[in-house]
């Protein structure tokens, strides 16, 4: 059962340029956004570094907030991160219904050490990191364990091949390859990559920009979940 976390959030009173995002920042303060299954619009808040990095530590995947005075366990749908400096730019909390799914994004953690890499001098290659799935928010796991420890030169495991918990509903493409076992590359196959500096840094602005635009998604995704309830709703 994933754990929940106490975490302290504040509105947000300023506006979404760049400037005043960029200040948020530098006083330590992630900006952000919350919207929910049960709200037509979002809500502009920031949390504190400090608060989020304790958040991150905990281990929890269940977040308590208060929004207005209203208690709401959220979790953290999305985190943008700079490209270069890995500094978090903005986040996504998303309100949930503990007796509703979500739909999440899972790491893929890889267990063992292939044969065909002991044995055969393969290099294993990682092509999946993350599963979707959907399930309860409190059965969100910390991460979906795969063994790859039988995979021999040449082989490779795929989403159709893994065992999962009941709890959990895979929504990622059964045909997706998770891990392989291949043949080291000769030095000659090998060519150098040289990125400028510059690159990074238009990267990084692409990236900041990113984070004001999250919110009006943000609100459009909270019409969608809202719309879709009443519809089950009046299905039911």
């Amino acid at each position: 059962m994933a754990d929940e976390f106490k975490i302290e959030v504040h509105k947000r009173e300023t506006s979404n340029k760049k400037s005043d995002l960029k200040s948020l920042r530098k006083d330590e303060k992630i900006p952000g956004v919350f919207y929910s299954f049960d709200l037509q619009k979002s809500v502009p808040l920031y949390i504190e570094k400090k608060s989020f990095k304790e958040a991150e530590k905990s281990g929890a995947k269940i977040f308590k907030i208060l929004v207005g005075k209203d208690k709401k366990n959220v979790i953290f749908k999305s985190i943008q991160y700079h490209p270069v400096t890995d500094e978090v730019l903005h986040l996504d909390l998303y309100g949930v219904d503990m007796k509703r799914v979500v739909t999440v994004k899972v790491a893929i953690h890889l267990t063992g050490t292939a044969l065909g890499v002991i044995e055969e001098g393969g290099v294993l290659v990682q092509s999946l990191n993350e599963l979707v799935v959907e399930c309860l928010p409190a059965d969100i796991p910390d991460s979906v364990q795969v063994d790859i420890s039988e995979l021999n030169l040449g082989d490779s495991i795929k989403v159709a091949d893994i065992t999962i918990s009941e709890k959990l509903e895979l929504k990622t493409a059964e045909e997706q390859t998770i891990a392989s076992v291949t043949h080291a590359m000769k030095e000659e196959e090998l060519t150098p990559v040289v990125e400028e500096d510059e690159e990074f840094m238009e990267e990084g602005e692409e990236g900041e920009e990113g984070a004001e635009g999250t919110e009006e998604g943000a609100a459009e995704d909270s019409s969608k979940e809202a719309s879709k309830e009443n519809k089950e709703n009046t299905e039911g």
